[in-house]
């Protein structure tokens, strides 16, 4: 890592208009009214994050008493503040920290940036608190915010953001603090590159579709590049909030179109697409065709557990059996974690996991005895390592791994979730592996299933895999028939 004292940190001058955003705070008074109002913004809070639609939902009000409430939780600063490209989120990000400022908290600007940039700064700059402002892989009109303490360590509902939410009416009418927070402002580029470098060594010379979906990772992402003995052809590098091509969500299928179109195009090994703020990477081999994240956890895995044997992974229990087949293969220790990002992470950090996958592609690392974070560029990176390592094309690696057929995530509303799982689970009581970790996770020889429930929503989520398409497809029809019959049975009962 490269020392703090080789990074630039430059103070703010108390009036002096922030650089990565323009005019100077107080000039947010006039759009957002007395900074003391009201908010109420409880509509806003999710399960792992702060996130609505813009102003109708979430404006330069809102995100100052966010701002306000969020600094009282965490008690003392500094506390950095990153931003992604959205048309929104320079006035939210001023007001967000004219809220915390005002707490009495210091606050250390990193301008625009990728989600895994500014975990990676706050455990540099040994700061106490993280604030990303971003939506994410959501439409250009959604904004919001990702909180995490020292450490990058998140901030979930059930690790503050409940206390967070019931705070911020509160502290909206709050004096100001005296002496008012301090502003700084840091860059994290060059640190960064060193830090999400370090997770491969062996970098081949091949060619790489690269679409960044006009997110945030091309920011950390390009000077990476420049070191890589590769061949890119980039897709939407430029950062724009108004996401013109597609949606910044590489886990929809269509997203994927133009990086797999490009892949066989342009003759590349490879190609990658990344989520809006860069925490999320899904790959496409050589064919163009789409590696489901479980499948790219197995693999890379298999290489880290090269450096680290018999080290402990993690992968969400919706992942296919391949994972837990192919890192106890290669000496690895294996386990289940439940799905989201807060729950990955204080899992990797109490029982020692150097790494962990979720389908949704998320893949986390752990950077170093305090830092675990889930960084889309670093897994790209990963990745390049195991084909240099390797010396195989991608797509001959993945297809071992392609042995099982697997449903998908498949959402459906139902009248009372909880008798529907009760009831489900009372009819599998018998099955060889029953598991209550995550909804219901039932496993028989040839085929399992999970079901849990939406943070948000009366939604159930299925996800199901068995050894053949054909066995897939009858449980996975048996399974959904059976979540129809019961909820429309709650209906008809209402």
């Amino acid at each position: 890592m490269v020392p703090l004292a080789s990074c630039s940190v430059k103070r703010c001058p108390e009036n002096q208009a922030l650089t990565s955003t323009g005019s100077a705070l107080h000039s947010f008074s006039a759009h957002y009214g007395q900074r003391k109002a009201k908010v109420t913004a409880m509509a806003l809070f999710k399960a792992y994050d702060i996130r609505g639609i813009v102003p109708t939902e979430l404006d330069a009000k809102k995100a100052y008493g966010i701002g306000r409430a969020a600094a009282h939780f965490i008690g003392k600063g500094p506390i950095a503040v990153g931003r992604d490209a959205r048309t929104h989120s320079p006035e939210l990000t001023e007001a967000l920290i004219d809220g915390i400022r005002d707490e009495g908290m210091d606050v250390i600007e990193l301008g625009l940036t990728a989600t895994p940039m500014l975990y990676f700064g706050v455990d540099r700059l040994d700061a106490a608190a993280g604030i990303m402002v971003t939506a994410s892989h959501n439409p250009g009109e959604y904004n919001g915010f990702k909180i995490c303490r020292a450490h990058a360590v998140p901030v979930g509902e059930a690790s503050g953001l409940k206390e967070i939410e019931a705070l911020v009416e509160a502290r909206s009418d709050a004096e100001t603090a005296a002496p008012r927070g301090g502003l700084s402002s840091f860059d994290v580029g060059e640190g960064y590159t060193e830090h999400a470098m370090a997770v491969g060594e062996n970098f081949p010379a091949l060619k790489v579709a690269i679409d960044c979906g006009n997110g945030m990772a091309s920011v950390g992402l390009e000077p990476i590049l420049e070191k890589l003995p590769i061949e890119v052809v980039r897709l939407y590098f430029e950062p724009d909030g108004s996401f013109p091509n597609h949606e910044a969500d590489p886990l929809k299928v269509e997203n994927l179109a133009d990086v797999a179109e490009a892949v066989r195009r342009e003759g590349c090994d490879f190609g990658v697409a990344f989520d809006g703020d860069g925490d999320r990477a899904v790959f496409v081999d050589g064919t163009g065709q789409p590696i489901s994240a479980d499948l790219a956890t197995a693999l890379i895995a298999r290489h880290l557990l090269v450096r680290e044997p018999g080290a402990l992974v993690l992968y969400d229990l919706r992942s296919s059996r391949v994972v837990a087949e192919e890192v106890e293969r290669c000496g690895g220790v294996a386990k289940m974690c439940r799905v989201g990002h807060s729950f990955v992470k204080a899992q990797m950090r109490e029982e020692g996991a150097i790494f962990a996958g979720e389908l949704s592609g998320h893949l986390y690392f752990r950077f170093s005895e305090n830092l675990i974070a889930d960084d889309g560029t670093a897994a790209f990176v990963a990745l390049l390592d195991v084909l240099g390592r390797e010396g195989r094309p991608l797509a001959e690696l993945i297809e071992p791994f392609r042995c099982y057929s697997a449903s998908g995530e498949i959402n459906r509303r139902v009248a009372d979730v909880d008798f529907v799982i009760e009831t489900i689970a009372g009819e599998h009581a018998s099955a060889p592996e029953v598991s209550r970790l995550d909804g219901l996770l039932v496993r028989y020889p040839t085929w399992w299933f999970n079901i849990r429930p939406s943070n948000t929503e009366p939604v159930l989520r299925l996800n199901l895999e068995a050894d053949t398409k054909d066995e897939m497809e009858q449980r996975r029809d048996e399974i959904l028939a059976q979540i129809k019959a019961l909820s429309d049975g709650v209906s008809a009962g209402s």
